[in-house]
């Protein structure tokens, strides 16, 4: 059965197995997914509600958030004001402006981030990324974010998967869906 080279099942899982560990696509891969595009600065204005679960490194559910989150246009910037509210009943403000910086890459900044957050638009996807830092402050209780946010067909969902890291590791990912709504 095994002679001179692995059974043909082995082989093909060893190809499916590296296949998944290759580089994972650019944002700009997206550009052109069809359909409607995802635009930040006209997503996020006027009022979106999201729910969400953290995982986990290992990808099993800690906890829920849900998200509130009312946008407006200041000249070319968008004021995002969020109340975020976990699982545990304790509920967190956070006020983000939001700049594009040319076709396709943006800009913000917000309270708990240090220095300035970083944005990359294409097609139907946004990456974004920033470090964070948590209450009561420091270095080593700062933690960065990458978010990965994809429009789906009806132009008014969008599925938020970010990954949480502190020196490095991950400590926790999450899922949130958000969704347009009226004010």
């Amino acid at each position: 059965m095994f002679g001179t080279g692995l059974p043909r099942g082995v082989a093909v899982l060893c190809l499916l197995f590296a296949a998944g560990c290759g580089a994972p696509l650019a944002p700009s891969a997206f550009g052109d997914a069809g359909g409607p595009a995802l635009v930040p600065e006209r997503y996020f204005e006027g009022r979106t509600l999201a729910f969400g679960v953290f995982e986990d490194s290992g990808g099993a559910p800690t906890s829920r958030f849900s998200t509130e989150s009312m946008g407006r246009r200041e000249g070319n910037t968008l004021v995002l004001d969020q109340t975020i509210r976990l699982g545990d009943g304790s509920v967190q403000q956070r006020q983000w402006r939001l700049r594009r910086v040319d076709a396709h890459r943006y800009e913000a900044t917000a309270g708990p981030v240090v220095g300035t957050a970083v944005g990359e638009a294409h097609g139907r996807v946004f990456h974004w990324t920033y470090t964070l830092e948590l209450e009561p402050g420091g270095w080593l209780r700062r933690v960065e974010f990458e978010h990965w946010m994809y429009l789906a067909d009806d132009g008014e969902t969008l599925l938020n998967r970010f990954t949480v890291r502190k020196l490095g590791v991950v400590v926790a990912r999450a899922s949130e869906v958000f969704q347009r709504s009226a004010p």
